[in-house]
């Protein structure tokens, strides 16, 4: 397998030397030396395309740009990294950032008034649209990552010294979007299950109210945080924030894109997303979404003028800096949506795929889940300190022993070296692949005589 997944890749860089030589012809076609290596190019993707058939053939590319190793992890490997699982790129998004990968590739008929909401070839502006009804928002724009839609709201309601809501459990872009904005991060603790309740929110607003005699300017607060996987009462948690008239920002990077999300339902003031931790999207990508009353703030446009030139941009919104996610970028996530959009409706299955594994994992005696069990979410955290950590203290390659069997049975993206505590994301793999993955770590936990549970 692994020679085929090596021909393949060798197989379309031979057709990019193709279109290389087609780039640099004339529109007029090519002359007679460009029809020559047009030729040459032709035989050596039929030979590369035999090897691959065969399953034959040494390597003949190993390294792009003479320093860059092929990435195959994809292809070679049942990849269950915590934060890529979810981004893997649709088979339209690949084929896109090969169509659109040069810079400006979305501007090519960009016209006035010059902003890229607004450009309707490729249907950028219908694209934002659909990802505002997705949402069950008012207004969306696409940023350059989750922590641009964090930055942006934080940079438009908070002041220096205001107090900001979070969780004990938030992702450090929350914390640098506030200190960015000269805020100051009010962090709610979590419950004994690692969970974040409506009245432990309620709690910390009033100790907030105390101590400073503000109300706190923003609450931000993790549908699902990234620490266990868990899934927080964000709905209960926005009716809290707004008895105090705090305006609500769920952090969807885990869910948008995965699972259903009701901006509206959940009364979030703003929405922000993740491409490429959940949206099948290459990095840096993300959405920023926000109900009518704020995105007048939050999108506000320049009104700023040039003291020598009179030069007014009225157009471009000041937190996007005009525009935001530009070329393929932008072009690999709209090529992905419908299949994201069908995805969240199979949310369920995901469920079911990821406890069916961690029922399989429980099954090596001295593991746990520190994520709250049954699974409600494909993001997990175990504790092998009983199970494979009792094998890694005395083999030769201590934690790493674990990296070593997985990879030999092609399993990529747990923590190398952690047998204590890790996590780990079974979110899009085929039932096929989940029970092999079970199986698997099955298989390494008796080799080292682990006691193994039978149903």
């Amino acid at each position: 397998m692994k020679e085929q997944i090596q021909k393949t890749f060798e197989a379309l860089f031979a057709l990019e030397d193709i279109r290389e030589v087609l780039r640099e012809a004339l529109p007029t076609g090519p002359d007679p030396a460009e029809e020559q290596a047009i030729r040459e190019g032709v035989a050596r993707v039929r030979a590369v395309l035999d090897d691959l058939e065969a399953g034959t053939g040494s390597p003949q590319v190993t390294k792009i740009a003479g320093s860059l190793d092929i990435r195959n992890r994809e292809e070679a490997y049942i990849n269950i990294q915590p934060i890529q699982a979810a981004g893997r790129l649709t088979l339209e998004a690949r084929k896109a950032l090969i169509a659109y990968g040069d810079g400006y590739s979305t501007c090519d008929a960009c016209r006035k008034p010059f902003r890229l909401d607004q450009i309707t070839k490729p249907p950028i502006a219908a694209f934002h649209e659909d990802l505002a009804r997705f949402l069950n928002m008012d207004v969306v724009r696409v940023v350059p990552g989750a922590r641009r839609g964090f930055q942006a709201v934080a940079s438009t309601l908070v002041k220096p010294g205001d107090p900001v809501i979070v969780s004990a459990l938030a992702h450090y872009t929350e914390f640098l979007a506030v200190e960015g904005a000269g805020g100051v991060v009010k962090e709610v603790s979590v419950s004994k299950e690692n969970l974040v309740t409506p009245d432990a929110v309620a709690a910390k607003i009033e100790d907030v109210r105390r101590e400073t005699g503000r109300t706190p300017a923003l609450a931000m607060i993790d549908h699902v945080d990234y620490q266990f996987g868990n899934v927080h009462d964000v709905a209960g948690i926005a009716k809290v924030a707004h008895q105090y008239d705090v305006p609500f920002l769920l952090n969807g990077a885990y869910t948008v894109g995965t699972m259903p999300v009701d901006g509206r339902a959940i009364g979030a003031d703003f929405v922000v997303g993740s491409g490429h931790k959940s949206m099948a999207s290459p990095a840096p990508s993300g959405v920023l979404a926000a109900t009518a009353e704020w995105a007048p703030r939050v999108f506000r446009t320049t009104a700023m003028v040039g003291d020598l030139t009179r030069r007014k941009f009225g157009v471009k919104e000041v937190e996007m800096l005009g525009c935001t996610l530009m070329g393929a970028n932008l072009i690999a996530m709209m090529a992905s949506f419908p299949a994201v959009r069908e995805r969240t409706l199979r949310w369920d299955e995901e469920v079911k795929k990821s406890n069916h594994f961690i029922d399989g994992l429980l099954a090596i005696e001295g593991t746990k889940v520190l994520s709250e069990y049954p699974r409600k979410h494909t993001l997990t955290k175990v504790d092998t300190t009983g199970s494979f950590d009792t094998v890694a203290a005395t083999h030769k390659r201590r934690g790493f022993f674990l990296s070593d069997e997985l990879s030999g049975r092609g399993i990529a993206g747990e923590f190398a070296g952690a047998t204590r505590t890790w996590k780990l994301n079974t979110f899009g793999l085929s039932w096929k692949k989940i029970r092999y993955l079970t199986e698997a770590f099955q298989e390494i936990a008796a080799k080292y005589e682990l006691n193994v549970r039978t149903a």
